[in-house]
């Protein structure tokens, strides 16, 4: 190919006209096609985070537990117990092809942690769409959901816990947000590495087909816009396969004889190659006339490039190839030797007997590092100026529960999670829409809880605040269920960096992260950085989602957060402050999109949990969830009508002088927890919030046929538990 044909290749596979002369530099020659393929994927923001990595620095890796960061994932060790965890996005995929788009979400991150050496045991997600009114919104929503459920039940890794908002900033640009989790023995974990010349490198699992071409490239690193045309860069999953990649992989391993292992996700059998070979120090010499291949006629640069589903790469001690081999075959994998480690430093790869690449690991896998310029977006302070004063009372207050109660965002997510198998494996102890998710560990007399928190309207608000504001609510939603926060991983989706203003909220978002991690000391383990989230209907929400792991140090004692028992007391815990930005009964109610979001004290969130645990672990509470959006009023709705039975409650807020009604019904103050009960242990929390600096209020009783608020004599509204837990479970339905 002449050289000006290679560089417009060059640039629309993304690489700029400075890194095309950075290749030249690196080769001391003229690119192949497929070198500039290699370059083009692995450079890219997915695969080597140029605009982030800067920044990623900040994120503090140490805790109050041993940590352990590895190259696709990190954990964090205890009891002699490995947990790992990582969040991915598949975000654009999903916008055009959304089941396809979501279920190979879900299948690149359980392979993620099969990669570590772990065993897969539970999977959660976070995910955005626009509003359900829009048509497009819904098939969207529908067809992502379907790929969650679709691929996770099939493979037998159950979808536990997630989180769903519905904003018009995603109409155009959906997130999908997938995280996984899975447990190995101390000292058994695998490495991202080839090493040991001589070593085999092995080619397990699916075959190579032309699905997934650029996806990291093409999708994952450019402004977004749907497209027909794109739709080949969308991978088709197999879940089937999956299962049984699982199984062969977890039994390679435990021969011993596998030195390293990656997953061949995004940028393919490139990444996987290139990204061994650097880390192990050594080179791969590769020969793609061996790759298992499905389609006929595929060029040197397609098999490099592409992202078909359900493989791995294994490195290999020389002399235990076939019994390696045979292990997957058994499986009914692909299972071939396609190269071998070297000592060049180089990647080489040969095909038709030419060598068609062969470029220095490390200069492979060490992208340029950008840090635009940065200006402060001017909306902010348009945004932010909202006071108390700007907003009128509601006529009627019942109208306004009842409108919450069936915003999408604060509605129950049954319709979803009932399609997701959570019970497979059996190691759920709570349940998906009874509080926190907890999951036993068998053998063990301690559970693992998991949560993912952002909200991303406090994000647009403010995104240092919003972040902070994701990890209180995580590790507050933990010690609701009695659950220490351990770790985090997080996945970071901004718009187009080279615009200024998303630059800022992204540098401003991870700085309030990171600010906000070191000081409850929980390390960020894993994690993923999604650029580009925006189309011409613009750019996303700031949305830095954070995916919390915490310990429950008896799992029997693990706590729910619905109510449970008839005449329980009801508590809460926290300050309610003077405050209504950034609430969904601001949007709901008065159609007001503003903020600033609610206030942050760090070191009182520290205390409150602590405090919640201790109690819970002393066995004083009944149940106990957090206060966030919608207020106390959606607090106490869920807690009557998320479980097995619905209850009614009578709550007075007579306690609270001088605040507004919708403040106290509404209001989306930090730092507040909601728990139920026995009166016989009332006078022993109250004593002991006291003595830790805990505000403590009790608010009512557990009982009744209707949900009733009430300002000492005056009934502020009541609503019967049926006609609330209509409203409550048929918001979504209704749409799907």
């Amino acid at each position: 190919m002449h050289v000006v044909e290679l560089e417009k290749v060059a640039r629309e596979l993304g690489l700029r006209k400075e890194e095309y002369e950075r290749i030249l530099a690196i080769l001391g020659r003229v690119p192949t096609l497929t070198e500039i393929a290699m370059f083009s994927v692995e450079w890219s923001e997915h695969c080597g985070y140029p605009h982030s990595r800067k920044w990623l620095e900040l994120l503090p890796r140490e805790g109050h537990f041993e940590v352990l960061v590895g190259e696709d994932a990190g954990g964090i060790v205890y009891d002699d117990v490995v947990i790992v965890f990582k969040m991915e996005s598949h975000n654009h995929p999903s916008q055009i092809e959304p089941k396809q788009g979501a279920a190979t979400g879900i299948g690149g991150i359980i392979r993620d942690i099969l990669g570590s050496g772990a065993r897969p045991i539970a999977c959660l997600d976070s995910l955005h769409f626009g509003p359900l009114e829009d048509p497009r919104s819904r098939y969207v929503m529908r067809g992502v959901v379907e790929g969650i459920a679709w691929y996770g039940n099939c493979v037998g890794v159950p979808t536990v816990a997630g989180e769903v908002w519905f904003y018009p900033a995603f109409r155009g640009n959906c997130l999908v947000n997938v995280m996984c989790l899975g447990i190995a023995p101390r000292g058994k974990l695998a490495r991202a590495r080839a090493r040991g010349v001589g070593n085999a490198i092995l080619y397990v699992g699916n075959r190579t087909g032309r699905d997934g071409i650029g996806g990291c490239s093409i999708l994952a690193s450019q402004e977004f816009a749907e497209s027909e045309e794109k739709r080949p860069s969308v991978q088709i999953g197999d879940p089937f396969t999956e299962k049984c990649l699982i199984e062969a992989t977890l039994e390679a391993l435990a021969t011993g004889f596998v030195v390293g292992i990656k997953d061949m996700g995004a940028a393919g059998l490139t990444c996987s190659s290139s990204e061994m070979a650097a880390s192990g120090e050594s080179g791969v010499d590769i020969d793609l006339d061996r790759v298992p291949v499905r389609e006929e006629g595929m060029e040197a640069w397609e098999i490099m490039m592409s992202e078909s589903q359900e493989r791995m790469l294994l490195c290999v001690e020389k002399g235990h190839e076939e019994e390696i081999r045979s292990i997957f075959k058994k499986w009914g994998l692909e299972a071939e030797v396609i190269g071998r480690v070297t000592d060049t430093g180089r990647v080489t790869i040969r095909y038709r007997g030419e060598v068609v690449a062969d470029i220095p690991a490390k200069e492979l896998v060490r992208p340029p590092v950008y840090t635009p310029e940065r200006v402060r977006p001017a909306y902010l302070d348009a945004v932010n100026s909202l006071t108390l004063d700007d907003v009128p009372l509601p006529g009627d207050f019942r109208e306004a529960f009842e409108k919450l109660l069936g915003s999408p965002n604060l509605a129950s997510k049954r319709w979803i999670f009932e399609q997701y198998d959570h019970m497979v494996q059996t190691n759920t102890v709570i349940l998906p829409g009874t509080g926190t998710v907890v999951l036993r560990v068998k053998g063990k007399p301690w559970g693992i809880a998991v949560t993912t928190d952002c909200n991303p309207f406090y994000c647009y608000l403010d995104p240092y605040k919003g972040a902070q504001i994701a990890v209180a609510e995580a590790a507050r939603n933990l010690a609701a269920c009695g659950a220490r926060p351990a770790g985090i991983t997080d996945c970071l989706n901004f718009g187009n960096p080279e615009k200024p203003d998303r630059y800022w909220q992204f540098v401003a978002a991870i700085s309030g992260l990171s600010e906000a991690c070191r000081f409850f000391k929980i390390p960020v383990v894993s994690g993923n950085v999604s650029f580009y989230n925006e189309s011409p209907l613009g750019a996303v929400y700031p949305t830095p989602t954070v995916g919390m792991v915490g310990i429950v140090q008896d799992v029997t004692k693990a706590l729910r957060g619905c109510f449970s028992k008839e005449e329980s007391l009801v508590l809460l815990f926290g300050e309610t402050k003077e405050e209504l930005g950034g609430s969904e009964y601001l949007r709901i109610v008065h159609g007001i999109e503003a903020g600033p979001p609610p206030s942050l004290d760090l070191g009182f969130e520290k205390r409150l949990q602590e405090f919640l645990i201790q109690c819970i672990e002393d066995g004083l509470f009944l149940s106990c969830c957090d206060v966030s959006e919608g207020g106390l009023a959606i607090a106490v709705a869920e807690a009557a009508l998320s479980g097995e039975k619905a209850f009614g409650v009578e709550v007075d807020l007579a306690p609270f002088e001088g605040f507004r009604e919708d403040v106290l019904l509404f209001g989306e103050s930090c730092g507040r927890a909601l728990a139920s009960v026995s009166p016989a242990c009332f006078e022993e929390i109250a004593g002991r919030a006291k003595r830790w600096g805990i505000p403590c209020v009790l608010l009512g009783r557990v009982g009744g046929d209707h949900l009733v608020f009430r300002r000492g004599s005056q009934v502020l509204f009541s609503v019967p538990v049926t006609e609330a837990l209509r409203i409550w479970e048929g918001a979504l339905a209704k749409y799907v």
